[in-house]
């Protein structure tokens, strides 16, 4: 049971502390009438005691923590200079095994053969090179001619000429269909772009 004492050292503080405010927590006092009201209960618990844990484990964790970043450092730059292999490019491992009976024993080139042969690539090399300046000369050949042409018909008229520079609007959606090389398949439901991933994952 509380006293009168205690409750009337309680409104004095109170009535010091906020006298009048309308509190949030706790009690409210309102001067008229002297009533006490309670506000909504808060979802609050008691703070959980902290354990107490050995200095010496914390530092053996830390130890480990950095060990293993150190670790995984080293992996990276282990790794560092390696590529995505590439499955194409991989020698399977049947043909791995099988090198010695694949390989070839050819017998040596004799000095006239490989003379014969650094002749035979000088002249392809020349044939090549005399191929592309015909090529290069028919191109600039049919460039003069074209221009002459221009220049001619501009001389004649100049409506003509400004007809002839305009870009042909008909030819840009361009579509064309020619010899395949197989037959088209009857009925033949094509793919809806649905497909399976099997790339690897790196």
């Amino acid at each position: 049971m509380v006293g009168p004492s205690f409750l009337s050292a309680a409104f004095s503080r109170i009535s010091l502390v906020a006298p009048c405010i309308n509190s949030t927590r706790g009690i409210t006092l309102y001067s008229n009438p002297l009533l006490f009201k309670t506000t909504a209960y808060l979802n609050a618990e008691p703070l959980k005691k902290k354990k107490r844990i050995d200095p010496q484990i914390l530092k053996q964790r830390e130890e480990r923590k950095k060990r293993r970043l150190e670790k995984q450092i080293r992996r990276l730059e282990k790794n560092a200079r390696q590529f995505k292999p590439i499955d194409e490019l991989e020698v399977p491992l049947k043909l791995i095994d099988e090198r010695e009976l694949r390989t070839r024993n050819l017998s040596p080139i004799s000095p006239e053969e490989e003379e014969r042969r650094a002749l035979l690539f000088k002249a392809w090399a020349r044939y090549k090179r005399e191929q592309r300046l015909e090529e290069i000369q028919m191109i600039d050949r049919v460039i003069f001619c074209q221009q002459k042409a221009m220049d001619e018909l501009r001389k004649e008229s100049e409506d003509l000429y400004q007809k002839a520079i305009q870009l042909d609007t008909e030819l840009i959606p361009f579509e064309a269909t020619g010899p395949m090389r197989t037959p088209p398949i009857k009925a033949y439901e094509g793919p809806d772009g649905e497909y399976i991933d099997v790339s690897k994952k790196w």
